[in-house]
């Protein structure tokens, strides 16, 4: 328990002394007596509910905070570390910087969110700001510098889903033919075997196994803070994508004639042999194929990926088989982004019902007025 003595020589004269969960003895002095009466019946109910925090933890800086929440995401691919770092420097620290923890609460959070709208940033930073100043506080509250996290339950507009573009076989020729012949067979890749941009970048020699007409899918290539890094893929898993013939033949005389004989050359280099960068890549190379093929000026390269989706749904393959074709992490992550492209059984249900009523009413009719009686005259 909390209690309260009297020091008349002190400047604050009524000192509350107790121990906190730990057992470790404190102390705190007020001026006047009620305070102090107040302060001791507090610290004992949040013992009580297990919502006690050390004071003093309490007043350490976001900015403070900050170095320390980013040491425990060292673990984290390099463009997720750098996007934390710039949404960091960039909106929540010139906010919040200087506070105390203890002085983050909810309605200030509420107005930072609307400044950040208001300022012009778009649905997808003001989410992503919002979860860093989440994942900071998150952090606060479970080492016990703060009871409970004001971030919690602020809302942020989720960002409607760029719209997908799906290109048939014809216009997926199209493009190939009005690429730079060097790559070609990379967009024919994205397009029939639906790789990631990063893991095509990524690919290398010794994981094109074209004897089996497969390649192995181990690896992407990222860029942050101006670097390019090689990594895991985006699940952290590896996959074998079944090439069709025509692709297989196609990666064959690439490699035979654009790729050097070591086994861990990358399959497709910039011209002068280094790896692709998508901007660089997208700049020098894209927009000008796209145009030229007549395609939509807004076709990304990643629509090459949804293209292969679209191309194997066409040809009637199951949701597993395309999930596993895509890398996707689960079936359910294919059915969000894809679910609609399937042949949809609505109408064919909504025949069925029709039946199913029609039959409903033929049984009430027979037991309202029973089988029809018909009389015979004559002989």
């Amino acid at each position: 328990m909390a209690h309260i003595q009297r020091r008349p020589e002190r400047r604050r004269p009524w000192q509350v002394r107790y121990r906190d969960p730990t057992g470790r003895e404190r102390a705190r002095s007020f001026l006047r007596k009620t305070d102090a009466e107040r302060f001791a019946i507090t610290v004992e109910a949040d013992k009580l509910r297990g919502a006690w925090t050390d004071p003093r933890l309490s007043k350490t800086s976001v900015a403070e905070w900050s170095d320390r929440w980013l040491l425990t995401k060292a673990h984290l691919k390099p463009k997720t570390l750098a996007g934390y770092e710039s949404n960091l420097h960039a909106h929540v620290l010139p906010t919040f910087g200087d506070f105390e923890l203890r002085h983050v609460d909810r309605m200030a959070v509420e107005e930072w969110v609307a400044d950040l709208r208001a300022s012009g940033l778009g649905h997808s930073g003001v989410r992503q700001a919002r979860q860093v100043l989440n994942s900071m506080l998150q952090l606060a509250v479970e080492a016990g510098y703060l009871v409970v996290n004001p971030a919690t339950g602020v809302k942020v507009a989720r960002q409607p889903d760029p719209e997908m573009l799906f290109l048939s076989a014809e216009e997926v020729e199209r493009l190939a033919l009005e690429i730079r012949e060097h790559y070609a067979t990379l967009v024919y890749l994205l397009a029939y075997g639906g790789l990631r941009w990063g893991e095509a970048a990524a690919l290398r020699r010794k994981r094109c196994q074209l004897l089996r007409s497969r390649i192995e899918v181990a690896e992407s290539l990222s860029e942050a803070r101006g670097k390019l890094h090689f990594g895991p893929t985006k699940t952290n898993r590896s996959r074998v994508v079944v090439l069709p013939s025509f692709l297989r033949d196609l990666l064959a005389e690439h490699l035979a004639r654009h790729v050097d004989e070591h086994p861990d050359a990358l399959v497709f280099t910039s011209p002068q042999g280094q790896p692709l960068r998508n901007s660089n890549f997208r700049r020098q190379v894209w927009y000008k194929a796209v145009a030229a093929a007549g395609l939509p000026d807004g076709l990304r390269i990643h629509d090459l990926r949804h293209t292969c989706a679209s191309l194997l749904i066409a040809q009637g393959a199951h949701p597993k088989a395309i999930q596993v074709h895509l890398g996707h992490s689960s079936i359910s992550v294919t059915m969000d982004r894809y679910g609609h492209l399937f042949p949809s059984d609505m109408d064919t249900l909504a025949v069925a019902l029709d039946g199913l009523r029609s039959r409903a009413l033929a049984d009430q009719m027979r037991t309202k007025y029973g089988p029809e009686v018909v009389t015979l005259s004559g002989r």
